[in-house]
């Protein structure tokens, strides 16, 4: 491994799942803006919907999702009660209709059950419109998963569903403190096939405490081997002054930059070899794939759930700590299951936490997007299409010239083309456009 990727990869970034990105969200975005936007919606609007169920069985020590351990009926049967009465506030706040897609995360809210995910659909299907959802997809653990449970789900619409893997070698399970053997994610695939579920994800992860090379090659290898229709392959970001159960693992145990890079590398070269694509940083899909016809095509989208065909007009969040998006700007829910619950149940939004959008925001989400998916923009082009001069946001010529000294990108005038060496970096070469990232004491994680 050369010396300037080594140092480039020590380098830290936003994800770019959103822009501005969740670190510059303001608490003067309230219940006030949420109503505003949701009732300036117009009517024929395309909505996705994104629902947060916040509980798992055990929090495994790697994770950094919002999310908690239950044990007990009662909390996930008031959540769910909790989460319908905000599905029926926010339709009562908009006229739109729409449903074109439907994702649920978490968590895992496969830990609701039949019962309780069976009837949170049905409100969904009493207020808004789903018929005309391309994709109701879900996240959850496989070790939770049993066949009533995927027949409930079958029944519900879901189409698409991801399972958590990341790592099929013992050793670093019990280092990443999740016991999930490769049977167990195989017999769920075949549930999951068997009701018609086709449509299947698998999440894995390098950078693990005790992973080597090997031990990626082969979580890449016997992933493959169950030929899901899409994975995504993710850096483990050791963040424990943000997420505490990341406390439990052994930050000696962990690989190095270098190691970091070559896992990727391994996982990348398994997964072309059994035929898949690279989309993006770090999704791979089958060629006939939706996700890999849009990457050709540049059309695809990138936003909280990562990449995504997905275009609707916005993005109506329910649940904790859940966040989305209007035509005017981004939208938080509060991070505190009480204070969640509190405002729900007293007839308003949640919503304390988002940013409203500037002129010059949404430009620079655009070239950023373009980037995070495609690999290559003309930032002058971009610059002109919002209505700006091309040379609007110059200001990131010294950035992309020392990336490209790097081999990162290649330059030709204000088009900017990620290398094949540099695309795992490429989310450096976004934070060369993004005008909040000098001025933030946000810690980011690794950028590779």
């Amino acid at each position: 491994m050369d010396a300037a990727s080594l140092a480039l990869a020590e380098r830290s970034a936003p994800r770019y799942t959103s822009y501005p990105t969740a670190p510059h969200f303001s608490k003067s975005i309230g219940d006030a803006e949420m109503r505003t936007w949701l009732a300036s919606l117009d009517p024929s609007a395309s909505l996705s919907l994104y629902l947060h169920v916040p509980f798992c069985a055990s929090i495994c020590a790697y994770c950094g999702c919002h999310t908690k351990a239950v044990r007990q009926e009662a909390p996930l049967d008031l959540y769910a009660q909790t989460l319908k009465s905000e599905i029926a506030l926010t339709a009562q706040a908009t006229r739109a209709r729409r449903v074109t897609s439907i994702h649920w995360g978490g968590g895992t809210p496969g830990i609701l059950g039949p019962s309780r995910f069976a009837a949170i659909v049905s409100v969904l299907r009493e207020f808004f419109e789903l018929a005309a959802a391309a994709e109701h997809a879900i996240e959850f653990d496989p070790r939770l998963v049993d066949a009533g449970l995927v027949e409930a789900l079958a029944e519900a619409g879901i189409t698409r569903a991801s399972l958590g893997v990341q790592d099929f070698n013992a050793h670093v399970q019990a280092a990443s403190g999740r016991i999930q053997p490769f049977e167990t994610v195989a017999r769920v695939v075949k549930l999951l096939r068997g009701a018609g579920i086709a449509a299947i994800n698998l999440d894995l992860m390098y950078g693990l405490p005790k992973q080597s090379v090997d031990d990626a090659a082969r979580t890449a290898s016997l992933a493959a081997s169950l030929a899901p229709q899409r994975l995504a392959v993710f850096g483990y970001a050791h963040v424990p002054w943000f997420k505490s159960n990341q406390k439990l693992i052994d930050a000696a145990a962990l690989p190095g930059v270098g190691e970091r890079l070559a896992q990727a590398a391994a996982m990348r070269a398994i997964l072309e070899e059994h035929g898949y694509e690279a989309i993006g940083l770090d999704h791979f899909a089958r060629p006939e794939d939706p996700l890999a016809i849009a990457a050709r095509e540049k059309r695809m989208r990138r936003n909280f759930q990562g990449y995504t065909i997905d275009a609707a007009d916005a993005l109506l969040p329910f649940g904790v700590s859940s966040i989305g998006r209007l035509p005017q700007g981004y939208v938080g829910n509060a991070v505190d299951l009480a204070g969640w619950r509190r405002a729900i149940e007293a007839g308003g939004f949640a919503t304390d936490r988002g940013v409203g959008f500037t002129r010059e925001d949404i430009a620079r989400a655009d070239l950023i997007e373009r980037l995070m998916c495609d690999f290559e923009v003309d930032y002058g082009a971009a610059a002109m299409r919002h209505g700006y001069a091309s040379d609007a946001f110059d200001e990131a010529q010294a950035s992309l010239e020392a990336l490209a000294k790097d081999g990162v990108v290649d330059m030709q005038g204000r088009r900017v083309i990620v290398t094949q060496r540099g695309r795992p970096f490429v989310r450096l070469v976004a934070a060369a456009f993004d005008a909040y990232l000098q001025s933030s004491a946000a810690r980011h994680s690794s950028a590779v």
